[in-house]
C-alpha cells in the first residue's frame, strides 16, 4: 500500500464509508475508504506541488475512490492552464462514477473559458459517460453568464442518452440554463427538445430551484409532459 493510501486509511470513518457506498451505487464496499471531503480537500492542498502528489497522480488507475477524488482535488489545485489540461484529459478516462466527475472542478478554467472551449466540445463529443457529463458540467459552470451562446445550449439538448448520470447532468444544466438565461431556454421545454424524462426532470429541478420566480415556476409545472412510470 502506497503512503498516500495509507494516509487515508487513517482517516477512515467506517460509518462513512456505508453512506458512501449508498450515493455510488454499483460499486464493491471495499472500494470505499471512508474518508470526508473537507479532509480530501486538506489533504490535497498539503499535497499539491510535491513530489509525492506528482507521483501520485502519475499512478492510474487507483484502487479506492478517495484516490480518485484526492486525484480531483489535487488537479482542481492547478493554476497552469497547460499543465492543468494535460492531467485532466489523462484523468478523464479514469473516472467512473458521478461524484469524482462533479468534484474536478480546476480553479484556472474560470479564467481561461476561450482555451477551455475546443476541449469542452471534444468532450461532448466522447464515448465515455463521464467524460461526457464532465463537458456538461462545465458548460454549465463557466458559459451560463457572460459568456453563453444559443449554440451550447442547443448541443446540450441534442444530448441523447439511455445513461441515467448523464441524463441527470443534461437536466441539472437546464434548470440552471433556465435560472439564468430563461427566456433564450425555455424553448427546450415548448419545443420539446429533451427526451420525456430529462424534460420532466428539468423542471422539477427549475421548480426547486430559488433562483426562478415563482410565477415562472407555475408557468414551468404547466410544461410537464405525461409519462408512465416513476421519474
Amino acid at each position: 500500500m502506497n503512503t498516500i493510501a495509507q494516509r487515508l486509511t487513517k482517516l477512515q470513518d467506517p460509518a462513512f464509508a456505508d453512506l458512501t457506498a449508498k450515493t455510488i451505487p454499483g460499486f464493491d464496499s471495499q472500494y470505499f475508504i471512508g474518508v470526508r471531503t473537507p479532509q480530501l480537500k486538506a489533504l490535497a492542498k498539503e499535497l499539491y506541488g510535491t513530489e509525492a502528489a506528482k507521483e501520485f497522480t502519475a499512478e492510474l488507475p487507483h484502487r479506492y475512490f478517495e484516490e480518485y477524488q484526492l486525484h480531483s482535488f489535487i488537479i482542481s489545485r492547478e493554476k497552469s492552464f497547460d499543465d492543468c489540461i494535460i492531467e485532466v484529459e489523462r484523468f478523464l478516462p479514469f473516472i467512473d462514477n458521478w461524484a469524482v466527475c462533479d468534484q474536478l472542478c480546476p480553479v484556472c478554467f474560470a479564467k481561461n473559458r476561450d482555451r477551455l472551449l475546443p476541449y469542452v466540445y471534444k468532450w461532448l463529443e466522447s464515448g465515455h459517460l463521464y467524460t461526457k457529463r464532465f463537458a456538461v458540467k462545465n458548460l454549465m459552470s463557466h458559459y451560463l453568464d457572460d459568456d453563453f451562446d444559443i449554440r451550447y445550449l442547443d448541443a446540450v439538448c441534442a444530448i441523447r442518452s439511455e445513461e441515467y448520470y448523464m441524463n441527470m447532468m443534461i437536466a441539472w444544466y437546464v434548470a440552471t440554463a433556465l435560472a439564468k438565461q430563461y427566456e433564450s431556454t425555455l424553448p427546450c421545454l415548448t419545443e420539446h427538445r429533451l427526451d420525456k424524462w430529462t424534460h420532466n426532470k428539468a423542471i422539477q429541478k427549475a421548480i426547486e430551484s430559488r433562483r426562478i420566480s415563482d410565477d415562472k415556476k407555475e408557468y414551468l409545472r404547466t410544461l410537464k409532459l405525461k409519462q408512465a412510470g416513476t421519474e
